[in-house]
């Protein structure tokens, strides 16, 4: 878990929100495993798959959530660093075999980090994520390949996308990737 204190040490929380969810995220951190399915908050990685070149962002239909969303998803066995978990997962999620941190470095710098819900589904109970999330660019936006017929895979203009988001942590989330100098 000392990826994540690092994370966390570094990491600038841009808004009120967001300090609040950092402060639980490190209480959490410091009491138990938050890398756990098994606790009720527990530290998912995401991110947003971006084209620069046409400012268009890439969103996942999450059947189970219902609603257009990031890439991303839990920790793996052995997995420590939420960078590694986002980007393996938005790999698995889109078949973009080219992702790479937006900043063109190694320095894998989250846009947000938040605390959201996940309602309760057959056996699992609803719980919380804590939700560690990043920005990744593809030069070949046309290579997507959905991984499932149900997780739909569509493009949309930066712009529209924060229009149209439904939750309000992930209008902010592509807000700040929109900002962002892409």
């Amino acid at each position: 878990m000392e990826l994540i204190e690092r994370v966390l040490h570094t990491y600038q929380p841009l808004d009120a929100a967001e300090v609040a969810d950092v402060a639980r995220l490190r209480e959490a951190l410091a009491a138990r495993d938050v890398l756990s399915r098994n606790v009720a908050l527990h530290v998912t990685g995401s991110a947003l798959v971006v084209h620069p070149p046409t400012r268009r962002v890439l969103l996942r239909w999450h059947p189970r959530m219902e609603m257009w969303m990031q890439v991303g998803g839990h920790f793996d066995a052995g997995e420590t660093d939420p960078w590694i978990v986002a980007l393996r997962e938005a790999r698995e999620e889109t078949g973009l075999t080219d992702l790479r941190d937006a900043m063109g470095s190694d320095r894998h710098a989250p846009v947000q980090i938040v605390i959201v819900p996940v309602p309760a589904h057959g056996d699992e109970p609803a719980h919380e994520h804590a939700d560690v999330r990043y920005m990744l660019v593809t030069d070949s936006p046309t290579a997507v390949v959905q991984e499932s017929d149900a997780a739909l895979l569509r493009w949309l203009d930066l712009d529209v996308a924060v229009a149209e988001a439904t939750e309000d942590n992930l209008r902010v989330f592509l807000t700040r990737v929109s900002e962002a100098s892409v």
